[in-house]
């Protein structure tokens, strides 16, 4: 009875698998330069109506990859620094440290491309941090936020999600999907410790327009994660019969927004 219970647990973590969402985290959004980032790989279940952010299982690394782009748009491969968190192999996520010395817009991201059972899930993930050039830190936006790096399905920022988020500060985000705007695609904009309901939550969800642009106005400071998915029915090929996409955007903000001056 025991294996035939860890069976149907296994057939169930890997046919939800695709329902499931990647996101990376940091420690911080803003360090001196010479100070180490800690970047996080976390898994969720937020595929289905279970909206939130809690953790759901951890990812297996076999089709993963994760890296840091720097100013200069250089990628480093953060994948063999990888720590397990966890004490049981379902348990906890994947945590890298990460020093980048050189001052500047730092992105991670983050990419997935597997099978679950017949279906292809290919993901995508980011998050931004800032090194400063001085202990003092930056209060000026930087550049470079807005720039896609290419991914199949990607969230871009239009607005800068260090410097200039905070409560009652809109963050204008677009989504494209193979290079494209990809429009009447619902994001989710979730909170850390608040689920959002079944269906479409109009406190927390936005449809991008026809650039595939959408905005949300945070009433509070929290970590956020933006989610959006998007199915590709007619997307077939050998050992699957549909493709599904997702992609996750990660951003702090403050309780207190920044006075930001040039």
């Amino acid at each position: 009875m025991r294996a035939l219970f860890l069976l149907g647990i296994t057939f169930f973590v890997s046919a939800t698998g695709s329902a499931h969402d990647t996101w990376v985290e940091t420690n911080t959004t803003s360090v001196p330069s010479g100070q180490a980032v800690y970047v996080d790989l976390k898994l969720g279940n937020h595929g289905n109506h279970h909206r939130d952010f809690k953790l759901a299982s951890k990812i297996a690394l076999t089709h993963v990859t994760l890296h840091t782009v720097g100013p200069d748009g250089k990628a480093h491969d953060l994948k063999p620094a990888l720590v397990d968190t966890g004490y049981a192999p379902k348990e906890g996520y994947w945590t890298a440290k990460a020093v980048t010395p050189e001052p500047g817009l730092y992105v991670v991201a983050h990419t997935l491309n597997t099978l679950h059972l017949t279906t292809r899930a290919i993901k995508s993930a980011k998050t931004y941090y800032y090194v400063a050039p001085t202990s003092a830190g930056s209060s000026s936006s930087v550049e470079g936020f807005d720039k896609p790096l290419g991914h199949e399905i990607e969230l871009v920022p239009l607005t800068d999600p260090l410097v200039l988020a905070g409560p009652g500060k809109p963050l204008d985000v677009k989504l494209l999907f193979k290079g494209k705007p990809l429009a009447e695609a619902t994001i989710s904009f979730i909170p850390r410790g608040q689920a959002l309901t079944e269906e479409f939550d109009a406190r927390f969800e936005r449809k991008t327009d026809s650039n595939g642009v959408a905005s949300f106005t945070p009433e509070s400071g929290n970590r956020y994660l933006a989610v959006v998915h998007h199915a590709a029915p007619d997307e077939k090929g050998e050992g699957y019969d549909r493709t599904a996409y997702s992609a996750t955007l990660t951003f702090l903000v403050p309780e207190v927004a920044l006075t930001v001056g040039k």
